[in-house]
């Protein structure tokens, strides 16, 4: 099974480009299943604030039966993790309990795909962040677990081995083709395949943030995704794909091609 989405959905430079112009806020999401045909969403706002129960019965409401949501997870518990005088990983256990108490309704309702745990270009593979990883993973017990990492210092076969080691799923980026970036490397390690395209800007280091994302993938490029996206999906009992290239709605474009391709 393929599930093909984008990474958010409520972005104010979709209005006239993806959705309709003079469409409200509130509407976005239902919009975003029922009339672009996306059955799985991966929500970015938990990076930035550890969220409510309330928002996320909010968005079930909002969508069918079926659909899933991935959750990325709070900053504390993938980039803001060290003491600042030691350097230290520090004890974040709280953190973890209230952002698994916000996932109770997704996962009482069958609509959690999984958690994703996206870490800083900052973080690379030592013992330390090893044993890091098992915590992290024991900590969410049974909820699905995918892991992304920004620096290419974890192409390394301990790394795979461990993912299958605790059952987590790797996540395979597709970014520009920059010394020290992950390269588009199609793994599976768990029984959940995982694809996350950033775009290819060449200026990824030297723009902000927001405009890091504008990038359109071209027909060929997307077709060249299709053969490895089959490989995980045999591999696996399910694979998701989202496209993070946000910037003006070129994920929504690039989503709605791919599942084209795939059809």
């Amino acid at each position: 099974m393929i599930r093909i989405g984008t990474s958010g959905f409520s972005f104010p430079d979709w209005k006239g480009t993806i959705y309709p112009k003079d469409i409200k806020d509130r509407d976005m999401l239902t919009y975003y299943e029922r009339d672009l045909g996306f059955k799985a969403l991966e929500v970015n706002f938990t990076y930035y604030t550890l969220p409510s129960q309330n928002s996320f019965i909010g968005m079930s409401k909002k969508t069918s039966e079926g659909f899933e949501f991935v959750v990325k997870c709070f900053k504390g518990m993938t980039h803001e993790i060290r003491d600042k005088g030691t350097k230290r990983i520090i004890d974040n256990r709280e953190i973890f309990d209230k952002f698994i108490y916000s996932l109770q309704p997704l996962v009482r309702e069958g609509k959690l795909g999984c958690v994703l745990a996206q870490f800083p270009y900052s973080f690379f593979p030592n013992s330390e962040s090893f044993a890091y990883l098992r915590s992290f993973k024991e900590r969410l017990g049974e909820i699905p677990l995918v892991m992304e990492f920004r620096n290419m210092y974890w192409l390394k076969d301990s790394t795979f081995s461990l993912l299958e080691e605790i059952g987590v799923g790797y996540c395979v980026v597709d970014e520009p083709k920059l010394p020290k970036l992950m390269p588009f490397i199609p793994k599976a390690t768990s029984e959940l395949g995982y694809f996350r395209l950033h775009g290819r800007n060449p200026n990824w280091f030297n723009v902000p943030t927001s405009v890091r994302y504008d990038y359109l993938y071209s027909e060929d490029e997307l077709r060249s995704f299709v053969q490895p996206i089959r490989e995980i999906e045999a591999r696996t009992g399910k694979t998701l794909i989202f496209f993070n290239n946000c910037h003006g709605g070129s994920a929504a474009r690039n989503a709605l091609e791919l599942v084209r391709m795939l059809s």
